[in-house]
């Protein structure tokens, strides 16, 4: 369960062709868990607002009920549009966690690394990101710039994967994500 999702999209007037009750898409920082949302009454939302949707109700001043998970086909148009930069806003709101990644993640066989999944890292730059972290851990994106040649924007790299494990249901590796709901 996601403790605080950002607002994907807002429908104040509901989904076309159903009940006439306001919903709200929302995408989880923890694990990037897409979710539909009844939102108070009388009480907007904007889209890229980070807002409570935890256990405690006494908390969640905005969200009235969590309606359930969903998956990327179910969201609106406009969500897949804010989709990339919510997931840049998580992700630059949580850098440490997503250095800690590049510092630790593994090899997933002897021939293939995690880091190859990130789309538009290839080999050489896997291996200068591998003998950097050895020397000494990275401590931030700029860092990282800094000392990888060609990897100007590691933040980028993270969020293309994390919006390809959302769109793809048929995932083989998860990085970030939670595998979607079966349908």
């Amino acid at each position: 369960m996601e403790d605080y999702v950002y607002i994907l999209d807002y429908l104040a007037m509901g989904k076309p062709g159903y009940r006439k009750e306001s919903v709200a898409y929302g995408m989880g920082e923890e694990k990037f868990t897409l979710l539909e949302l009844l939102p108070k009454r009388n009480v907007p939302l904007t889209i890229g607002e980070r807002v409570y949707v935890g256990k405690d109700k006494e908390k969640r001043n905005k969200i009235a009920k969590v309606k359930g998970r969903v998956n990327y086909e179910d969201l609106t148009a406009a969500a897949h549009g804010e989709m990339i930069y919510i997931i840049l806003d998580i992700i630059k709101n949580n850098e440490q966690k997503f250095v800690e990644f590049y510092n630790d993640c593994p090899a997933i066989s002897t021939r293939y690394h995690a880091l190859e999944l990130l789309p538009g890292l290839g080999k050489k730059t896997m291996y200068e990101i591998v003998e950097e972290r050895r020397k000494q851990p990275f401590k931030s994106f700029e860092d990282m710039s800094e000392r990888i040649k060609h990897l100007t924007h590691p933040e980028k790299l993270i969020a293309r994967r994390i919006e390809e494990e959302l769109m793809d249901p048929n995932q083989k590796y998860r990085l970030f994500t939670r595998a979607p709901l079966k349908k």
